[in-house]
């Protein structure tokens, strides 16, 4: 007898947003060796500090907890430069180069106006104090919302299919144009007058390809996704040619062993915030991503410090 076919209650064919992402994660998947650490701080006087640091601020100037834990991060990556790192490995002959970077671009996905996630490339935190990441930060949302998504990233495909062209992968190139330009599976960009009247939006006033291209690490807040969760993400994607990826958790309570004012031992309930941390197996080892570590555990620890970073 014939197994009968499940109802389909909806059919949604892969944009240019979907197709990018799937292509990106499976090269990541498939040739990226992934090491996963779940760090697990407790962050109850970081978040005790972090509630005096917004005292008599305007709400458009207000620090997030986002971009204080991006801040963070930049603080460790600048104690452990070898994460914030991009890598050329060839299998065929077994050669590899580590590039270390200097300057740190964040790429972090956003929820654009419409719902939809994109990744933007934060460029050079590593030398911004949290006023000035704000205000970037407010910039990219304030551009978001005269950015057409399929256009701005239409173009950084469009630049990544001619560099596999210029480097010789011609059927990679072919079968991308065929995926890209043919039947239901075509991208749609603007056209016409719409395609003029929208790149007659200056750039300083809308995303471009500068504001997607490949970063020097990714960060994830998926806590900010669901702030009740009560898990933590064990694996997340290192995007070539990065070689670390960090996903941000929820803050939850949890018991933890801690010493009283009597420097006994004792267990009390504090917040605790799961920090996943990934990295390339083929450019890092455990080692590698200690003084990063570190770095975390002496700032939450020393929270009164992010004063220091205004």
């Amino acid at each position: 007898m014939a197994k009968k076919r499940k109802k389909v209650i909806s059919t949604e064919h892969f944009g240019i947003q979907r197709k990018i992402v799937a292509n990106m994660t499976t090269e990541s998947w498939e040739s990226i060796p992934h090491v996963s650490y779940i760090y697990e701080p407790d962050v109850t006087d970081f978040v005790e500090q972090y509630k005096l640091l917004n005292e008599g601020a305007e709400k458009e100037n207000k620090i997030t907890v986002n971009t204080l834990l991006l801040k963070v991060i930049v603080e460790g990556l600048k104690v452990c430069p070898a994460m914030n790192a991009h890598i050329d490995f060839n299998r065929r002959y077994v050669r590899g180069v580590i590039h270390t970077l200097s300057e740190i671009d964040i790429s972090m996905p956003m929820v654009l106006p419409d719902g939809k996630m994109m990744t933007i490339n934060l460029h050079n935190f590593e030398s911004k104090s949290l006023r000035e990441m704000v205000a970037y930060i407010n910039d990219v949302k304030r551009r978001m919302a005269n950015t057409d998504l399929n256009e701005v990233m239409f173009d950084v495909s469009l630049d990544n299919t001619l560099t596999g062209l210029k480097e010789g992968r011609i059927a990679q190139t072919v079968n991308r144009l065929i995926g890209s330009k043919t039947g239901k599976h075509k991208v749609r960009t603007l056209k016409g007058n719409a395609k003029k009247e929208y790149e007659a939006i200056p750039e300083k006033d809308r995303l471009t390809k500068h504001d997607i291209e490949q970063g020097s690490i990714t960060v994830s807040n998926v806590g900010s996704v669901y702030r009740e969760q009560r898990g933590r993400a064990t694996l997340i994607e290192i995007i070539p040619p990065q070689v670390c990826a960090i996903a941000l958790g929820a803050v939850q309570e949890k018991p933890m062993v801690v010493k009283n004012a009597k420097g006994e031992k004792e267990i009390a309930i504090r917040k605790a915030m799961p920090i996943t941390i990934m990295f390339d197996h083929r450019a890092l080892d455990f080692g590698d991503i200690v003084p990063f570590i570190k770095k975390l555990d002496e700032i939450f620890e020393h929270p009164e410090v992010i004063f220091e970073w205004k």
